[in-house]
């Protein structure tokens, strides 16, 4: 079995578009133009059930390289997950149980494969190896590196000149990552430029085992929604795969001017001649953010929802956003008014009043889908994110009553509208 030998121009978008580093570039291209399959690496943690665009792109890379006949190896970290990796932290994170690693890792997986080809896809779980490893085999495992090398790991170093606390079970992450990539005998290692460290560390370990050492590949870091700090949950500045296409395509448009390009290089297939005319309309202002921003959200959506979602998004977006229309088909959450029986949503009611209820509305955000959490349904009230029929909330307004059919809107693209519950 052999793999397609790229053409000029799929080499040079391989090596040069949406790439941070290549170790060794030389050594990697020659690979390629042997036209040998590649073991291609690429890990990830399941510490969390959602990926965001910030993963597309090594995952986007991965796809490309399995147009050519190379085979991707997905490890599910479901044993470094349970320790976390702390790149970018200056705290040690919370362990997870194993149930909670193996539902995110299911919920992971689907997300993966609306990406990556499933049929060139060998997935592998950690526990395959580590859940046969025993102290011994700990202990031979760390008499493979110093602790100086490891301190040399960025945010390791930073934290031991700092006096903040690294826990052991830190300091055994990369290795065990490290130790993937011997099992699986890795050719190429994906991965950010925040994972260069341990990546190497897994070049390095296999050459120590008699391996030939993988080549390390790296993709920049996505930067959010907020223009400043990469794409993150934990920040709230990501857009997720599992986003429904009015919500991408919003979040996309909410981007500043200066990151479309870049998200147009890294999430897109957009030829670098198209690119190129973006790039210059932009710094010259010759042209509207507003048109081109369009595109770029319209590719993206496409991607995870077809031309059709991609189409409906563009559509709701211009009459909910631009025209100030409430949409026809916004979503509804019932809730039990005076005189009705109690329902599965009365926890959400302080009191009911003759003309309506009283409600908690962080909760009700939460409930109807609106914020992820109550506890973020009461920061998007405090900032000013949501309205009541058209009326801006004030950060003191955490409960209020709603009559039915009131609208509850989140920032300018997304409502709910309460409804009384049907009789029973």
């Amino acid at each position: 079995m052999s793999a397609r030998i790229p053409t000029d121009k799929e080499l040079d978008a391989i090596l040069n578009r949406g790439v941070a580093d290549i170790i060794s570039r030389d050594e990697f291209t020659r690979l390629l133009k042997a036209g040998k399959p590649l073991r291609l690496k690429q890990g990830f943690d399941p510490t969390r059930p959602d990926l965001h665009l910030g993963h597309v792109v090594g995952l986007r890379k991965l796809r490309q390289m399995q147009e050519l006949g190379h085979q991707v190896v997905l490890i599910v970290g479901d044993w470094t997950a349970q320790i976390g990796d702390p790149s970018g932290r200056s705290e040690m994170r919370t362990m997870l149980s194993a149930e909670e690693v193996a539902e995110n890792a299911e919920t992971y997986l689907h997300q993966f494969f609306k990406i990556v080809d499933p049929k060139k896809t060998e997935v592998r779980r950690q526990t395959e190896w580590f859940d046969k490893f025993n102290l011994k085999d700990v202990i031979h495992l760390t008499r493979m590196f110093t602790v100086a090398q490891l301190l040399k790991r960025d945010d390791f170093a930073k934290r031991y000149d700092t006096e903040q606390p690294i826990a052991i079970t830190e300091l055994l992450y990369p290795l065990l990552q490290a130790y993937d990539s011997v099992m699986v005998h890795a050719d190429v290692e994906f991965g950010g430029t925040d994972q260069r460290f341990n990546n190497l560390l897994g070049r390095e370990l296999q050459e120590i085992s008699g391996q030939r050492p993988q080549q390390v590949f790296l993709v920049p870091i996505l930067v959010g929604t907020d223009g400043t700090q990469k794409m993150s949950k934990s920040l709230g500045n990501y857009i997720a795969v599992n986003d429904t296409p009015n919500d991408m395509y919003g979040k996309v448009m909410s981007i500043p001017d200066k990151l479309i390009v870049s998200y147009f290089e890294l999430l897109t297939d957009v030829p670098e001649t198209e690119l190129a005319v973006y790039r210059m309309q932009i710094e010259s202002a010759s042209a509207n953010p507003m048109g081109i921003k369009k595109r770029l959200a319209s590719l993206i959506v496409e991607q995870f929802h077809g031309k059709t979602g991609a189409a409906h998004s563009a559509e709701h977006f211009e009459r909910t956003v631009q025209h100030k229309e409430r949409p026809a088909d916004m979503p509804t959450i019932a809730l039990p008014f005076a005189g009705q029986a109690a329902s599965a949503n009365l926890d959400l009611i302080a009191k009911r009043t003759a003309d309506g209820a009283e409600i908690n509305i962080a909760k009700l955000l939460h409930r109807a889908g609106l914020a992820p959490s109550a506890t973020e349904g009461r920061r998007l009230i405090q900032q000013g994110s949501v309205k009541i029929d058209g009326r801006k909330l004030e950060a003191s307004e955490q409960s209020v009553v709603l009559r039915a059919n009131a609208v509850v809107q989140v920032g300018s693209r997304r409502f709910v509208k309460v409804i009384p519950e049907p009789p029973k």
